[in-house]
This record gives structure tokens, C-alpha cells and sequence, in this order.
């Protein structure tokens, strides 16, 4: 499945994480992806409006509620996947309560994880086109 059209921020402090995520995405068809080792870097880039963002909980400088936060308030549209070590299920709530799309952990499971992940956007972005009324129908109902 051809992802390319999609536009992705990474965002993590480590490096190692970073090149695994790209991997992944890759591995998923997506090769259109900026990556960044800090939220502020993110924040300062978020006027390119991804579509996606893959967004590391735990980072110096900005946490990732911080930079979650500071993304919805500029563009409440953008799908931010908070991505965490943690198995904290209140920190899980607290992201989704914050307007994360969906909080996966870095885990065996990742791949799996990434895959269902872009599955569901691919899902609710095709919901969202299908209920889009045409421009053509939209310039007809004013005639």
C-alpha cells in the first residue's frame, strides 16, 4: 500500500529510536518523513503541518504532553501518536485526554502497532473525504 502522499514529523531524543521509526514507516510504505530530536525542533517545523506525527512521551527540554499540546492548539487536525517506553496506563489517558490520536509502546510489538496505527487514520481519513461535499456540488447548491 502506497503511503506517500502522507506527510510524518518523528520526533525522539534518541537516535536509535529515530532510525527504528523510520524503518517501520518505511517497511509501511512511507517515505515522506521529517525527523527531529526535540519537540521545540518539531514545534518550530509544525507550520509544514504533517499529517502524522509519531511523537516520543519521555524527552528533555519539552515532554511530549508539552509538545502534544502546543501541536492541537495549533492544528487540532494533525494525528499525534505519542510513542513511549512506558507501560503507565494513566500516562496512556493522560495523552489521549491531551488530543493524542493513540499512544503506542516501544516494544515487540511496535511494527504491529505502527501498522494498526495507520491503518485507522487511513480509515477515518477516508470517512472524513467521503463526507466532503465536491466543490462542484457545493457551487450547484448556490445556483
Amino acid at each position: 500500500m502506497q503511503k506517500a502522499q502522507k506527510s510524518v514529523f518523528i520526533v525522539d531524543d534518541d537516535t536509535f529510536h529515530l532510525e527504528i521509526m523510520q524503518q517501520l514507516l518505511t517497511d509501511e510504505g512511507l517515505n515522506t518523513f521529517t525527523t527531529f530530536t526535540s519537540g521545540v525542533d518539531c514545534l518550530h517545523e509544525i507550520h509544514q503541518n504533517p499529517d502524522i506525527v509519531f511523537l516520543d512521551h519521555q524527552m528533555d527540554e519539552y515532554s511530549g504532553y508539552e509538545t502534544l499540546k502546543k501541536i492541537k492548539r495549533y492544528n487540532p487536525d494533525i494525528f499525534v501518536v505519542m510513542v513511549s517506553a512506558q507501560e503507565d496506563i494513566d500516562t496512556a489517558v493522560a495523552t489521549l485526554k491531551y488530543g493524542a490520536f493513540d499512544y503506542i509502546r516501544k516494544d515487540l510489538h511496535l511494527p504491529a502497532n505502527i501498522k494498526a496505527v495507520l491503518a485507522k487514520i487511513e480509515e477515518i481519513q477516508a470517512l472524513i473525504q467521503a463526507q466532503k461535499p465536491s466543490l462542484l456540488k457545493s457551487l450547484f447548491k448556490f445556483l
